[in-house]
């Protein structure tokens, strides 16, 4: 039994669900006491019963809460997305500011609130659920790409300031995931590409990919638990490709 998380405490947004949730169970297995984060306050409650942790009903897009917020986890994994799938013309400014709030505003506030903790400690693990899209870009995407790669930025930054006090800071960068996230896109997909729905796994989700399948959940869970462990100690400042080969071209 890996127990190699005993006494860390860890905090997973966007926990209630696909790789949140698969990250929370990942390192509740290995002995963490986990605090799912999610505006779904019934999904988050079920998953902190389920591993034995507690739920934070948050709302990530309320950033004048998070600015005072003080956190004293010692693992953060920033997985908290939407998605928005739309030509830049067309594209409403509202959604690129609530996505680019969410998803580097957020997780900015988060890290800002975690690392006095950590660093009074002498360690912390930031994980950030980056994208293969925080490394490549695809059309009719423009804020979850801008986001994503303002992500990396971050991340970056935070492992350059947190290596002298025990804190890494990471990316995990999957392609296509097995997700509510990932199945909501295909409708979207399907109009802005002008393809039947049916086609769009293999038309656009997965074109790019050496590897003809999603990524399952739980792979992008053992990644982080792993990156959360001591064995991890030299990893930092990277963004870890889990996409099938899309990122190899």
């Amino acid at each position: 039994m890996d127990n190699s998380l005993n006494g860390r405490k860890a905090l997973v947004t966007g926990g209630a669900s696909g790789i949140g949730a698969a990250c929370a169970r990942a390192l509740a297995a290995r002995g963490a006491k986990v605090v799912v984060a999610d505006v779904d306050a019934s999904g988050a409650a079920g998953l902190a019963d389920e591993l034995g942790g507690t739920a934070w009903t948050v709302d990530l897009l309320d950033t004048d809460a998070l600015g005072t917020l003080r956190l004293d986890c010692d693992i953060l994994v920033n997985n908290a997305g939407i998605q928005k799938v739309a030509p830049i013309e067309e594209f409403n400014p509202a959604d690129f500011r609530r996505i680019m709030t969410l998803m580097v505003e957020a997780p900015f506030l988060l890290i800002r609130a975690a690392l006095p903790h950590m660093y009074a400690n002498g360690f912390g693990r930031i994980i950030n659920i980056s994208s293969v899209h925080g490394l490549r870009a695809s059309a009719y995407k423009s804020a979850y790409v801008s986001a994503k790669h303002g992500l990396e930025g971050l991340s970056k930054v935070t492992a350059l300031e947190g290596g002298e006090h025990g804190v890494t800071s990471n990316c995990i960068n999957p392609g296509y995931v097995r997700t509510p996230l990932v199945e909501r896109q295909i409708a979207d997909q399907a109009r802005v590409h002008g393809i039947p729905e049916a086609e769009v796994l293999a038309k656009v989700m997965l074109t790019e990919a050496a590897i003809k399948r999603l990524v399952e959940p739980a792979e992008v869970g053992s990644l982080a638990a792993w990156m959360a462990s001591d064995d991890a100690g030299m990893v930092t400042g990277a963004s870890y490709t889990m996409d099938g080969g899309w990122s190899a071209k």
